[in-house]
């Protein structure tokens, strides 16, 4: 699993995901500039309730006075009610205005940000397929798939609403700042002194919700990658009655999913509450301390200073204690995101991590295309010693050649080395010692894709891709002809097969194959080898999953594709192997006997027992 690592860089993450988002800079300046006026429109509409007010009570004691003195009130009624009008279109008016602002800078962002993700996605899918085997040998596919779907989604969430809400949310608490001092600048000090200790209760819980939700996020990946390898192997699960263990195995981490979640959740859910509760007492505060202002007015001398406490009107309170209110909401809602911001910052963090992997070694400066030599197979292993750990050697001092158009054939028991050896003359590991060749040149000095290209593979376990079947033919060589496409799996035996699919080869392969029995699945895999024109063949257990009678075809069919090109066979029916020119025996990384099948019975030494049962493999 991936290592399950506290967030150490989000300041870097930060910077790498605004990167993606810079390629829409004039986008983003034309949000800025909504925000901005939204921001704006919302102070503007909240100090308008000031005029209102304060005109509004002078209209009320002019009516009162009238009904006092037992005068005509109309004209001052009439009066009134005009006023309150128009203020309340003057503000209705900048309303409108800032859910038009809104409105632009919610659309023009989904479109920044799913741009942004867009190109996350892709730049992560790009990075996989520049990655070497061993990444993907070491990892569950359910935990590489996580970085595409629970990380890149948090990222998504919060790239579309937190990013602007930040930006206005700033905007907001600096202009309600200057207008409460500009208002009244004792309410303004009663506020700011609640500033510090909700910046203290915030950065606290924020500290340990950042940490939760980078490990709630290590914990779901490692759920994904378990539901995926036993939904997968479901067979296998109830073929060794493994169902309980499973439940178990997976109850085990489940259990550490749920527990991380509680505590990131927990600190995720309180920071808005917390935060909410300080505003309501700042609120009370405020709303109190303005009603003494309003009723006590006094001047106090300093020297040659006056200054002036109290006297508040009616309507400055009412703006006042809605600013305060005001200045608290962009702290509560950035409490309220914080799940959001610090899901998406450790799910960024992981998605960067498969980023900033080494990819496979670049080619060598001088490296040769093989597609442009005429390759003929000559294949020479020379004192090769590779191990996938330091510490664990798997192949050692191992020395082999195949002529070309020869057969060369690999027993032994598992573990031995047998798709080792495979793996090293494909270049998905490179080898610690000694050297490989192809036509008397080291595979360090052709191309890795050309390498690859001129080697075809049958491997054990089958994949299709989803497509018809004469793409996923195809799919070993892109330019084939559909008349190749078809000769090639007469040549697998799975022509006849085929025919008698309702759509022929234009049947569509349902998941990775499940519309096909696992034997059809292997034939079309060969059929993919036999239309390539590679004149190095690779077959890994390649007849395992077919029975004995559709074997018989393959192997007279495998007798032709292998005409002419060096193979290189991996069984464990040794049957499939007599014929071989050579069969190499191999134990714990060495070859301990080598020679025809005729050759090896005569040694009547470990293939010998092999063969007539008097050993088996393991």
């Amino acid at each position: 699993m991936m290592e399950q690592s506290k967030p150490k860089a989000s300041k870097e993450t930060i910077k790498r995901l605004l990167g993606y988002m810079a390629k829409d800079k004039l986008a983003l300046i034309i949000v800025f500039l909504c925000v901005i006026l939204s921001a704006a429109m919302t102070l503007a509409g909240s100090y308008l309730l000031r005029p209102i007010v304060n005109t509004l009570a002078e209209d009320l004691q002019k009516v009162s006075a009238c009904v006092r003195d037992s005068a005509d009130y109309t004209d001052a009624l009439g009066q009134g009610v005009f006023n309150l009008l128009k203020g309340l279109l003057l503000m209705g008016a900048v309303y409108v205005l800032c859910v038009l602002s809104t409105y632009a800078q919610s659309r023009i962002m989904i479109g920044v940000s799913q741009r942004a993700i867009y190109s996350v996605r892709r730049d992560l899918y790009n990075k996989l397929q520049t990655l070497p085997i061993r990444f993907f040998d070491e990892r569950s596919t359910g935990e590489v798939m996580s970085r595409f779907t629970n990380d890149v989604d948090a990222i998504g969430e919060m790239l579309n609403n937190t990013i602007t809400q930040i930006i206005n949310g700033v905007i907001t608490v600096v202009g309600t700042i200057a207008i409460m001092f500009y208002t009244n600048w004792i309410l303004a000090i009663v506020t700011m002194a609640f500033l510090p200790l909700m910046l203290k209760a915030g950065a606290s819980i924020a500290k340990k919700s950042h940490k939760f939700y980078s490990g709630q996020q290590a914990a779901l990946g490692a759920v994904n990658g378990y539901i995926e390898e036993t939904v997968t192997g479901q067979k296998v699960v109830k073929v060794f009655c493994h169902e309980e263990k499973a439940i178990e195995e997976f109850g085990s981490l489940n259990d550490e999913l749920r527990d991380k979640q509680i505590k990131a959740q927990f600190f995720g859910g309180i920071m808005g509450p917390v935060m909410g509760n300080l505003s309501q007492i700042n609120y009370a505060v405020v709303g109190a301390v303005g009603a003494i202002l309003c009723i006590v007015k006094k001047v106090v001398t300093l020297g040659p200073l006056k200054i002036v406490i109290g006297g508040f009107d009616v309507g400055g309170v009412t703006v006042f204690v809605n600013y305060s209110r005001q200045f608290s909401r962009p702290v509560n809602e950035l409490a309220m995101q914080v799940n959001t911001i610090f899901s998406a910052l450790a799910g960024a963090e992981r998605v960067f991590q498969v980023m900033d992997l080494d990819p496979e070694e670049p080619d060598a400066k001088n490296a040769v295309d093989m597609d442009a030599l005429d390759i003929k197979g000559k294949v020479v292993f020379e004192n090769v010693t590779f191990g996938y750990n330091s510490d664990k050697i798997v192949l050692e001092n191992l020395s082999l050649y195949a002529k070309p158009g020869q057969k060369i054939a690999f027993v032994g028991s598992t573990g031995a080395g047998k798709t080792t050896i495979t793996n090293l003359l494909n270049r998905f590991y490179d080898i610690n010692e000694g050297t490989i060749t192809i036509d008397d040149r080291n595979i360090m000095e052709y191309t890795r894709q050309s390498l690859r290209k001129n080697i075809a593979m049958v491997l054990q376990d089958t994949h299709l891709f989803s497509g018809t079947i004469r793409e996923n033919i195809r799919y070993g060589r892109l330019d084939a002809t559909d008349e190749e496409v078809e000769e090639a799996a007469k040549i697998a035996s799975a022509h006849s097969f085929i025919r008698r699919l309702e759509d022929g080869y234009d049947t569509m392969i349902e998941g990775d194959g499940d519309n096909l029995s696992q034997g059809q699945r292997q034939l079309l895999n060969i059929a993919r080898a036999a239309i390539s024109k590679a004149p190095i063949l690779v077959l890994d257990e390649a007849t395992s999953s077919v029975d004995t009678r559709t074997e018989k075809h393959i192997e007279h069919g495998m007798d032709r594709i292998m005409k002419d090109r060096t193979t290189f066979v991996i069984a464990h029916r040794l049957s499939t192997v007599r014929n071989a020119d050579a069969i190499m025996v191999l134990e714990h990384g060495k070859i301990i006997e080598r020679g025809t099948h005729e050759d090896l019975l005569a040694l009547k030494g470990r293939y010998h027992m092999l063969y007539t049962g008097a050993l088996e493999l393991d």
